[in-house]
């Protein structure tokens, strides 16, 4: 009784404070993003906010849930997860339906789950099993071998057999936990550089286009070369984008004020609940709204980081790390692609965008996370 006490003492309740503030603005802008004159009630399950709402009641019923289990449990089962996780993720093209282009959603009924979400925390507990062994330390690329494949295979799964290729990217996070133990910046480095040089050598056209082709989709083709400038298509690739900028516009230093957006009524921006609800944010909220959503955030990132700083033990500090990586690289890639600074490919705003399954997948990360330092004070330096 004593150590489940202090287990619910140990609890950070500031973070679950900012993940559920998020997570309840989010639902806010959703109703706003689909709103108009004949809309019904927030509540109501004929519109998304009211089918959000209820994500959102069973996340909080999840986090709960999550709490409640033995953090030793995750350690013991990480490689069984990790391994059922590709598995999930080789059949689920087999099951899934066509979504502009897409095999990554699976349809029960009414309700559609995207395992990709889930499979980032898998492998986030997977890596952290392997890489909390006693004594690991990255000392040469020998000891990235491991890592670096399970990372790699949920990602070419995801990325070649689903073709989602935003989830996939979002494993370029897990590089942040092998920094932190001991892999050399160098590799980080390099990785900057060649994506520099291949925007460079894409800018100036060296790469032909049959290469193009072969690597990328179509449509992210086109995508990427309208961000680089290489052509316009302002009705196409670019549509999005353009529409997007024109909403944040439009709000001004204050907003236009809640569900008074005009660029959201008339339905200029598409996906403007999922993908692009920042610009939602933008125009109905305005500058300082925008500022005050990612102070939030990066208040909400930088209480992670103290989290995983003050783990007493290898396994919850890469897994901190992990957590920290993806809500970042959700961040970054959502709000600079709605801002026109990187690719459209498709990637949720942490707790904001609508979707259950992408609010679960959040909600297992960061509630395991906190489950793992609530049980800190048990542990010996």
């Amino acid at each position: 009784m004593n150590q489940r006490n202090n287990i619910w003492s140990g609890v950070d309740w500031i973070t679950i404070g900012l993940f559920f503030l998020l997570a309840i603005f989010g639902w806010m802008n959703i109703y706003g993003a689909g709103y108009s004159f004949e809309q019904t009630s927030i509540f109501s399950f004929s519109n998304r906010a009211g089918k959000q709402f209820v994500w959102l009641i069973t996340a909080f019923v999840l986090g709960f849930c999550l709490l409640m289990i033995d953090e030793k449990t995750y350690d013991i089962l990480g490689y069984w997860l990790y391994g059922a996780t590709i598995i999930v993720l080789i059949i689920t093209p087999f099951l899934a339906h066509d979504i502009k282009g897409s095999l990554s959603w699976i349809s029960f009924g009414s309700v559609s789950i995207q395992p990709a979400e889930f499979a980032k925390c898998f492998t986030a507990i997977a890596i952290a099993k392997y890489m909390g062994r006693y004594g690991y330390r990255v000392e040469s690329w020998k000891d990235l071998v491991v890592p670096c494949v399970m990372i790699v295979v949920p990602m070419v799964i995801i990325m070649v057999l689903q073709k989602e290729t935003g989830s996939a990217l979002v494993f370029a996070a897990f590089l942040l936990p092998l920094y932190r133990q001991g892999m050399t910046g160098k590799i980080m480095g390099g990785g900057v550089v060649l994506i520099i040089v291949f925007v460079v050598v894409l800018k100036l056209g060296w790469i032909p286009d049959s290469a193009m082709d072969k690597v990328f989709e179509p449509h992210q083709k086109n995508r990427i070369e309208v961000l680089l400038g290489i052509k316009e298509d302002p009705t196409g690739a670019g549509y999005n984008v353009n529409q997007s900028l024109i909403a944040i516009g439009s709000g001004g230093l204050t907003g236009k004020g809640y569900l008074k957006g005009t660029q959201t009524k008339m339905k200029f921006v598409p996906e403007q609940d999922t993908d692009f609800i920042f610009c939602t944010v933008g125009e109905e909220w305005g500058f300082l709204g925008s500022t005050a959503v990612l102070l939030i955030y990066m208040a909400f990132l930088l209480r992670i980081i103290t989290i995983a700083e003050r783990q007493r033990d290898n396994f919850s500090q890469v897994y901190a790390y992990s957590v920290v990586g993806i809500f970042f690289v959700h961040l970054m890639i959502n709000v600079g692609m709605v801002l026109g600074l990187l690719p459209v490919i498709g990637i949720p705003l942490p707790m904001f965008s609508y979707g259950g399954s992408s609010l679960w997948g959040f909600t297992l990360l960061l509630f395991i996370l906190l489950r793992l330092d609530a049980s800190r004070i048990n542990k010996l330096h």
